[in-house]
Order: structure tokens, then sequence, then C-alpha cells
């Protein structure tokens, strides 16, 4: 049986609280949670309102894991506009989450192969992801599925279409220095979630949230494969 649930937030502010409380919920009940997270400007209120409630006291992280979404190809864990760089920055030094219990795609990886077939094992191994956590990309992707004629079920290496690069462009100083390739989760993890979170902000992306809900499920418009999810919640800032 499949579950939507489409909740219209007020503004950006009431958008992040409502991921944050799920998120919350999700850990209070299961303080062993495997949590998938995702990066970009989207989260950022989300992940505010999480640092804030553990540091009130009223979250505890410390048996949690977590696994994101997505690395860009080339980015040390140092880099300035690497994910891992992101999720330290803004989330993980700023709880009480065990550092050996994040875990991002290493984009210098001698062997991409390899660790993207380790990735999926390590959550398969846990059981899979108890909730994730996802915003949406102007052409559709979800983590850096980018639009394809079929649907990639494993974490891969994907060439970043020139709308993601023109898009990311804007957290570096030209577009020439965005990496033009990323080691992001397959459909088949992110569908594998028991709970998915959409979090959607700007009227910019009102067409394409339409299109993911209601139009065809086509790899065209990844993120209309959620359209089978079982447990489906979308929480949308001016994009409904």
């Amino acid at each position: 049986m499949l579950f939507m649930k489409i909740i219209k937030a007020t503004d950006y502010n009431d958008m992040s609280k409502k991921a944050a409380m799920i998120i919350s919920a999700q850990v209070v009940l299961n303080p062993h949670s495997v949590l998938g997270l995702a990066t970009g400007s989207t989260p950022l209120g989300t992940y505010a309102k999480l640092v804030e409630w553990c540091n009130k006291g009223d979250l505890d992280f410390s048996d949690v894991i977590t696994f994101n979404l997505d690395e860009y190809r080339g980015l040390t864990s140092e880099h300035e506009q690497g994910y891992r760089y992101y999720m330290n920055n803004n989330l993980f030094s700023k709880i009480n989450i065990k550092p050996e219990n994040t875990h991002v795609p290493n984009g210098v990886a001698n062997n991409i192969e390899e660790e993207c077939s380790n990735y999926d094992k390590q959550i398969s191994e846990l059981g899979g992801i108890s909730l994730q956590l996802l915003g949406i990309g102007h052409d559709g992707h979800i983590g850096f599925n980018e639009p394809a004629e079929y649907f990639e079920k494993s974490t891969h290496c994907v060439n970043l279409t020139e709308e993601t690069i023109k898009a990311n462009s804007r957290f570096f100083e030209n577009a020439d220095m965005v990496p033009k390739q990323a080691i992001t989760m397959g459909m088949k993890s992110i569908m594998q979630a028991k709970k998915i979170v959409l979090v959607v902000n700007g009227k910019d992306k009102k067409e394409i949230l339409n299109k993911a809900l209601f139009g065809p499920i086509t790899p065209k418009v990844p993120a209309s494969i959620l359209q089978l999810h079982p447990d489906l919640t979308v929480i949308a800032c001016d994009a409904l």
C-alpha cells in the first residue's frame, strides 16, 4: 500500500521545522536509526533545528548512523565545497554523533567501483536506511541521479548534466571549477528506505515537483519514482 503525505509549509523556517520534527521522532523512537542525509541549501534549516534540539538535550545522536547521498568525484573530505565538509560543518561537528558512524562516499577513492559497491554493502548490512531525507533538483534529480533512459539501482559514478553543473556553480568561483562527476547513491538504496522525507523550497521548484508527484513515472524525471514509495512525506514551501 502506497502512502504519500503532502504538507504545505508557510515559509522556509516552517518547512525546516516540520522536517526536523519527523527526523527527531525517528531518532527518539529508534536511537539506532540509520539516517540517509542530503546536502544543498534546502536542508540547512532542518540541520540547524536538529543541532538546536540536540544541544538543548532533547535529541541524542550517539547511536545514530548516517549515510549521505553523494559526493563530488575528485574532492577530498577537507575541500570546502565537498559534501563531507558540508556535513561536518553544518551538522556532524555540532551534535553528539560518533564520527565513525557518519558515512559519505569517498570522492578520491582509488577504485570508484569498489567504493560504490562497499557503500551499498554497508547500508545493506545495517538493514537499510530507516529514514531518507531528500531534496529535488530543477531537472528532477534526487541525489545525483540525473535524467536518464533508465533508473540506476546501485551506488554509481555519474556524469553531471550541464544544468546541474550550472546550478552548483554558485558554490564555486566559476562553473569551470565544478566537478563534472559525482558518486551517488542509487535508486535501490533510496527506495528501500523505510520512510522518505522530501523537502522542497521555492516557486522555481513548483513545475518539477508537480511532474515528480503527479506526472508519469519515468527516469527522465528521476524523482517520479518516489510515487512508488510506501511511506513518502513531502514538505514544500512555495512549491505547491
